[in-house]
């Protein structure tokens, strides 16, 4: 995991550089161009994820759900997410939101007291409902831009700014306790099985519904990424100006001493 950690930060420092070299070429001039700057590169990073997944990830997914009983994949599913309640709560604090950074540490409290180590969700039954948070959502909390969009091989999609809190909140894992390196390959094997087979039911709808899947994806990631840091209510997003479009009519002189006087007066 802190292998990963090092590559994804050095990674993302060749992002940067990449930024800064595109920076100096004139400006996108729609939508897509200023979103997803790196959208060649991204494209043939989400088919060689789209291979890994048709040939690993999806499979093992699969039997996972028909071999292993649904309740058992219940609880594998609340123990994971009983480990991720905790980053939760760190990162409810760093947002300011104690109420909810507190109600975190009681889901996780009471489901691995009383939840045999978090498998049973009984936080939940109480109304203690997960928060989810993370550090890309603090940081895009505290005014930290998304910046452009990117698709890191095998994690998937991101942005720039989530990247950069990529090194740390992937390394939320019951592995990062275990001193077996057999035994942290294991567990966070049957994270990432556990995290596609979550999955198999959208991935269905998503080959039904999507002309051009890599554009549904990133434009969902966006937009669910942003309803996260603004919980649910994010601000109207203005649009800038397509630079294709036609100029706007240019601006009126200043009127003749008579003409500004009346205007003001009818104001």
């Amino acid at each position: 995991m802190r292998r990963l950690a090092l590559v994804l930060a050095a990674l993302w420092v060749l992002l940067l550089t990449g930024c800064a070299t595109t920076g100096s070429t004139p400006g996108p001039t729609s939508r897509s161009e200023r979103i997803d700057p790196w959208e060649r590169w991204n494209r043939k990073v989400y088919k060689f994820n789209d291979k890994v997944d048709e040939t690993v990830l999806k499979p093992a997914a699969t039997t996972y759900t028909k071999v292993v009983p649904e309740p058992v994949r219940r609880g594998v599913n609340n123990f994971f997410g009983n480990v991720s309640d905790v980053w939760s709560a760190v990162n409810n604090m760093l947002q300011g939101k104690f109420s909810n950074g507190l109600q975190d540490m009681v889901r996780v409290g009471t489901n691995t007291l009383f939840g045999l180590g978090g498998f049973l969700d009984v936080a939940s039954e109480f109304g203690a409902d997960r928060q989810g948070e993370d550090l890309g959502q603090t940081l895009g909390y505290w005014g930290m831009a998304p910046g452009p969009y990117v698709v890191w091989p095998v994690i998937g999609p991101s942005t720039l700014r989530d990247s950069i809190a990529l090194p740390l909140d992937v390394q939320v894992s019951p592995a990062l306790a275990m001193h077996n390196n057999t035994a942290k390959l294991a567990t966070a094997g049957l994270q990432a099985v556990n995290q596609r087979a979550n999955l198999l039911g959208a991935t269905g709808m998503l080959n039904d519904i999507a002309l051009d899947r890599y554009v549904f994806v990133r434009d969902a990631y966006l937009q669910r990424r942003r309803n996260l840091v603004y919980d649910g209510d994010p601000p109207d997003e203005k649009e800038p100006e397509d630079d294709n479009e036609p100029p706007a009519e240019a601006a009126p002189k200043a009127p003749a001493p008579a003409a500004s006087a009346a205007s003001e007066a009818g104001r």
